[in-house]
């Protein structure tokens, strides 16, 4: 576990400048994942005029990053884009791979809990009876990518993410759809953002029971099977806590990018109110 550097200046240095990835950030916001929060714990431009709360002055995160499945090459990047965006708004930030750091005591002392590409079965009984307690007395909790390929056989993780994975075709450009902008995830995009990711199919529509923020547009890419509602972001409330999915994150050049580096940001200050 590493605890953060002052890495501020990554988070102007990380834009991957071939195009695609980043059309569809908005023009009226600031590039960046540190758009409009530069001061500490600061809740950003992209809350203005909301309803929520401010997010607390200094959140505590944690990144938890166990596999004992797939393991993605992008965890290293997601770790340091997290720490570039923590250095930027003023969070405290670890990383983990230790399941044992999934403990009462421990959560007791976050705020938010990143699952970032977690995969397989990581936790054991104690550690998921910590993690269902800490969220539904009001922690909050982010799932990236392979987060969703996890935890199958235990149904309150299923709750949890929304979704599991069901498969996904090769990595290709797409266009997403930003169904809803008025999340502090999605405020800084505009209506459609087009962009290379390996594209997740799920188990379900999860629409039913989650805020559905950003879909993809099957047309677009091939290999596709959800059809015409294809969610691939979205966020809901798990008893008092939060938790946020974002399918996007497969390839290490994602965390290069500021608009995906501001998604992360607001995803992780909204989960982080109580």
């Amino acid at each position: 576990m590493r605890r953060l550097a002052l890495l501020a200046l990554l988070v102007s240095s990380g834009c991957d400048g071939d195009g695609p990835s980043d059309a569809g950030a908005r023009s009226d916001a600031a590039t960046g994942s540190d758009a409009g929060a530069r001061d500490a714990g600061g809740g950003g431009g992209e809350d203005a005029g909301r309803g929520d709360a401010a997010a607390p002055a200094a959140l505590r995160v944690l990144v938890f990053t166990r596999t004992t499945g797939f393991r993605h090459d992008s965890i290293e990047d997601g770790v340091a884009a997290l720490e570039a965006v923590a250095a930027a708004r003023g969070w405290t930030i670890d990383d983990t791979g230790d399941a044992a750091q999934i403990s009462t005591a421990r959560l007791a002392t976050v705020d938010v809990l990143v699952f970032l590409s977690t995969t397989g079965d990581p936790l054991d009984a104690t550690q998921e009876a910590a993690l269902e307690a800490f969220v539904r007395d009001g922690g909050g909790w982010v799932g990236v990518h392979a987060a969703a390929d996890c935890e199958y056989d235990w149904p309150f993780y299923g709750e949890l993410v929304g979704a599991w994975f069901a498969s996904h075709p090769a990595i290709q450009d797409a266009t997403l759809v930003v169904e809803d902008r008025d999340h502090p995830a999605t405020a800084h995009l505009d209506a459609t953002w087009m962009r290379r990711d390996e594209w997740y199919d799920f188990r379900r529509n999860p629409r039913a029971d989650v805020r559905v923020l950003i879909t993809i547009d099957e047309s677009t890419y091939s290999g596709g099977s959800m059809g015409a509602d294809h969610p691939m972001t979205w966020a809901h409330e798990v008893g008092a806590g939060r938790s946020f999915y974002t399918a996007l994150g497969h390839t290490r050049e994602t965390f290069a990018e500021p608009a995906f580096r501001a998604l992360l940001a607001g995803a992780v200050e909204w989960a982080g109110r109580r």
